[in-house]
């Protein structure tokens, strides 16, 4: 028996990088995944590596149709009971050179396809009287740096509504987490071809000094989506190497 044994699960992002990694480790773990993205032909090619127990869908999750259409899709495959909300979109620039246009685009993913996938997922999962919603975050929605005023903002915004939503739908057995990533070798970071001495040479000073793997923050996932997080609601789950408790300094002592 596998740890997600009888789950359904949807996976928004679920093409590649993290959510590729999460929807793999899934299905080895006994629970049957709806992938979607908008990563048709990548998206497809993992559904079809993954076989019966996964299935592709086009999916915009800004868009409330599509979300509807998941939900039949995990229908199809048994009672829905695990959502991981982990597209999302990056933009980098200054506040000065971020367009309103540029902002809401990164809103209109990162934290308005959030808000609609914990809200179409609800109805089924009271059905079932049991759920695992994972937001996946970042380090970012929980300090910040230059140059991400919309993704930080949307992040932010990501762990605000988990815990609102944590407080909401506990009572129907529902439980709502954030993960919270940091430095991870994906394609969305610009990172994914770039060989593992070059791109650990950034988190050199970090506590654990390399770049993280997808499959580490699937772990994390896995772990929220099972039944052995059954105490775990309005959390935030950390993936960072440590680099939110700070960076080591080579001028101070150090073991």
């Amino acid at each position: 028996m596998g740890r997600l044994s009888g789950k359904v699960a949807i996976i928004t992002g679920g093409a590649r990088g993290m959510g590729g990694a999460t929807a793999r480790l899934f299905v080895e773990n006994g629970a049957k995944v709806v992938i979607g993205d908008v990563l048709d032909d990548v998206g497809q090619a993992l559904a079809d590596e993954l076989g019966d127990s996964a299935v592709f869908l086009h999916m915009d999750i800004s868009q409330s149709a599509d979300w509807q259409r998941a939900i039949a899709a995990a229908a199809g495959l048994g009672q829905l009971n695990v959502l991981v909300n982990n597209a999302a979109i990056l933009h980098v620039a200054s506040i000065t050179d971020t367009s309103e246009e540029d902002y809401m685009r990164v809103i209109r993913i990162n934290q308005l396809g959030t808000f609609l996938g914990m809200q179409a997922v609800i109805p089924a999962m009271k059905a079932a009287g049991i759920g695992s919603i994972i937001n996946v975050s970042s380090i970012d929605g929980l300090q910040s740096k230059n140059g991400l005023i919309a993704y930080s903002a949307s992040k932010w915004a990501v762990r605000g509504m988990t815990k609102s939503a944590a407080i909401e739908l506990g009572q129907h057995g529902i439980r709502v987490n954030s993960v919270h990533p940091g430095g991870i070798k994906t394609e969305m970071g610009g990172g994914e071809d770039t060989p593992d001495e070059i791109a650990n040479e950034f988190y050199k000073n970090h506590p654990l000094p390399r770049v993280g793997k997808a499959h580490e923050v699937a772990n994390v996932s896995l772990f929220l989506a099972s039944d052995e997080a059954s105490y775990c609601t309005g959390s935030e789950f950390v993936a960072d190497g440590g680099w939110f408790a700070g960076l080591r300094q080579d001028i101070m002592p150090s073991s």
